[in-house]
């Protein structure tokens, strides 16, 4: 029996690899080469109000209530609908009322008695786009001395006409456009949930521990949305003048974008030990990196700013074993490890044998 099953598993990831295989992708310096087209001599880059490091340190959790979210908490307890239409729904509408009351009634409790703290960590560093998808970070606006480099990874499928393969190092001016600026930050509404989930497990209260960690996710992305805000208009300033409601920013109607480690557009979490080290993060958050680059608290949130009016989120897709190889050198990383952590974005079969190195 499990003999059968592993030839079935086998046969399905030979298909698997046979239908990537029929896919067309470009050579990974043509794909460089189809980058996103930015004029950047007509560009005016904008130089934030203030470089550096700005701790947040305990923001008040009332504060950040204006930029809640509400939908994905409801997908959370398998409610879909968007908020706040589906506290109407015909089939789901009376349960999703009593959620929002019961988690409502907890949120008040959380912000009054101070339950979670929220601290975050804001950096702003002149970059450059380095190479290919290499962004280069400096210590000031000389360039003279480099602080990190993050590196990007870019879109490989073959893309029809006008259409450009992108890498999120594309959004940062080369060198020779002058010097641009790249935001990084780092923030958790986690700190004090894990003694407010002992509480209700104490009381046998399954549903309001779930609630708790629910609710602090919620805060977490509302947190990330306030930083972003305050990036915009103060910070960095390059939006002084924005005045959006909370639905437009959840649309994302702002100009720039927060791409993070482990998502569609960088999808490698490692990066994120080189974001971790630039914000001393650990230290002025509490958050920490396990050894899969998780981050704990879960209820946490890390990223970048871009702030170019032509940025845009993408999904990476599958790229091919010639960028994978040039990104694991430009990491300092085997081709074994590279491919451990981009397994699913490969669009070849990577050599088990090595890959279990």
């Amino acid at each position: 029996m499990v003999a059968k099953y592993a030839a079935e598993y086998e046969k399905l990831r030979q298909d698997h690899f046979a239908r990537q295989s029929r896919k067309t992708y470009l050579r990974y310096e043509d794909a460089v080469s189809n980058g996103t087209d930015i004029d950047w001599a007509g560009y005016e880059i904008p130089e934030p109000k203030k470089l550096g490091i700005t701790v947040f340190d305990d923001v008040n959790l009332e504060d950040l209530l204006g930029f809640m979210d509400w939908t994905p908490f409801f997908q959370a307890w398998e409610l879909h609908g968007r908020y706040p239409k589906l506290l109407d729904d015909e089939v789901v509408g009376e349960e999703a009322r009593k959620l929002l009351k019961d988690a409502q009634v907890l949120l008040n409790r959380i912000v009054k008695d101070k339950l979670l703290q929220a601290k975050g960590v804001v950096g702003l560093f002149p970059a450059n786009r380095s190479g290919g998808d290499d962004i280069a970070l400096f210590t000031d606006a000389s360039r003279s001395e480099e602080l990190a480099t993050f590196h990007c990874l870019r879109q490989q499928h073959k893309k029809g006409a006008g259409a450009f393969n992108q890498s999120l190092a594309d959004f940062i001016a080369p060198a020779q456009a002058g010097v641009d600026y790249i935001g990084t930050f780092a923030l958790t509404t986690g700190i004090g949930l894990d003694a407010l989930v002992a509480e209700f497990e104490a009381d046998h209260d399954d549903y309001n521990s779930i609630m708790a960690k629910a609710l602090a996710d919620r805060l977490a992305e509302a947190f990330a949305e306030y930083l972003h805000h305050k990036v915009r208009t103060e910070i960095w300033g390059y939006a002084l003048d924005e005045k959006l409601e909370n639905d437009q920013l959840i649309r994302e109607k702002y100009r720039g974008i927060r791409p993070a480690p482990g998502y569609p557009a960088c999808p490698d979490h490692t990066e994120k030990g080189i974001l971790f080290d630039l914000l001393e993060a650990t230290s002025r958050t509490g958050i920490t990196l396990t050894e899969s680059f998780a981050m704990l608290p879960t209820a946490a949130v890390s990223g970048f700013y871009f702030a170019h009016p032509e940025s845009r989120y993408f999904g990476l897709g599958k790229i091919g074993e010639d960028q994978v190889m040039a990104y694991a050198e430009r990491k300092g990383m085997s081709k074994s490890a590279a491919e451990r952590w981009l397994g699913p974005n490969l669009n070849y079969e990577p050599n088990r044998d090595k890959a279990a190195d």
